[in-house]
């Protein structure tokens, strides 16, 4: 029995010089892989509590609208949400680091997003605009309500319960290890096998349009320096949200929208934090967890609902399952 353990003890040890050494020498190998943001995205950017803001822009008149994306998304998926919208508004989309363009300066908190998008909302002179967030972002245009009920003229969160979904294990990031985290990260991230699986199954009954341009628009901002060690700070966090008392305290105008076929957060969800905002709940057919992409035109007809503007004039079609107007409070 000692010889038998000795032997695999040695075999362990070997395996893990082996998988170091493999993983410095392909490390090394994709060193040059990352590149300043600034490089990747050519801007606009705009400088908030010291955290260089990449974000994009529709519209040049109308009252404001600003797009809040989720975990991992860059602020390009609203792009026909926000030409729509940018019909009539101006519309921006900005990135929430460590996600998309933006500069990767900790901390990635709650606390800290909600004042990066009150100092957005500042820097770009907006007056209460209508804020939509989207999954994660749904929590951050929640937490600035109810920071500054002033700041916003009404929030939409879209694909999002607000909800915190609880904290990884302690142990998770006792596992990312130098050179063998830098590589995973490396071989998942520029895997497009694994983008493509996971934009399948967040997009609903329709086919995502997976072209070598629209997988490598979901990449490049994993190739911005600096966002692996972003990510591990992140990681065994879990996901930030509110809780139910929070969300009861939102007295301005509130809607919740929701892909019908979102399997990613539960339509159940979303139906709670409706009843707890006491607002309507809207389900968008067809569309899953990435609903501004699958379904862009119902989306923006429901965000068009509290802007006093008339949804139907988007596309020039009655919105179907609106049940009418948010009623303010």
């Amino acid at each position: 029995m000692r010889r038998w353990l000795r032997r695999l003890g040695l075999a362990v040890v070997e395996l893990v010089l082996f998988l170091t050494v493999a993983s410095l020498i392909y490390n090394a190998a994709t060193s040059g892989r990352d590149e300043p943001a600034a490089k990747l995205y050519a801007g606009p950017y705009v400088r908030v509590d010291g955290t260089s803001i990449a974000y994009r822009r529709w519209g040049t008149t109308g009252s404001p609208i600003v797009l809040v994306g989720g975990f991992v998304e860059p602020s390009w998926v609203w792009a026909k949400v926000g030409s729509l919208l940018g019909r009539r508004h101006r519309v921006y989309a900005l990135d929430l680091p460590p996600f998309g363009f933006s500069e990767r300066r900790a901390p990635y908190t709650l606390a800290h997003w909600t004042t990066l998008v009150l100092g957005f909302e500042q820097a770009l002179g907006m007056a209460r605009p209508v804020l939509v967030g989207h999954s994660l972002g749904a929590a951050v245009v929640v937490s600035v309500e109810v920071a500054d009920p002033r700041a916003a003229a009404g929030i939409v969160l879209l694909d999002g319960d607000a909800l915190p979904a609880g904290h990884g294990p302690g142990w998770l990031t006792d596992l990312l290890v130098p050179p063998w985290y830098t590589s995973l990260y490396r071989l998942v991230s520029g895997s497009d096998w694994v983008f493509r699986q996971g934009l399948k199954s967040a997009w609903g009954s329709g086919h995502p349009p997976f072209t070598n341009a629209f997988v490598d628009a979901w990449q490049r901002p994993f190739r911005v320096s600096g966002t692996a060690s972003a990510f591990a700070s992140m990681l065994g966090h879990g996901v930030p949200g509110v809780d139910l008392a929070t969300l009861r305290r939102v007295r301005g105008p509130r809607l919740v929208v929701w892909g019908a076929e979102d399997h990613v957060d539960s339509i159940s969800a979303g139906r709670k934090t409706a009843a707890a905002l006491g607002c309507r709940f809207v389900a968008i057919p067809g569309a899953g967890h990435l609903s501004m992409l699958a379904g862009p035109g119902a989306v923006a007809r429901e965000i068009s609902t509290l802007t006093g503007r008339s949804g139907s004039r988007l596309s020039g079609r009655r919105p179907r399952g609106s049940g009418g107007r948010l009623r303010r409070r």
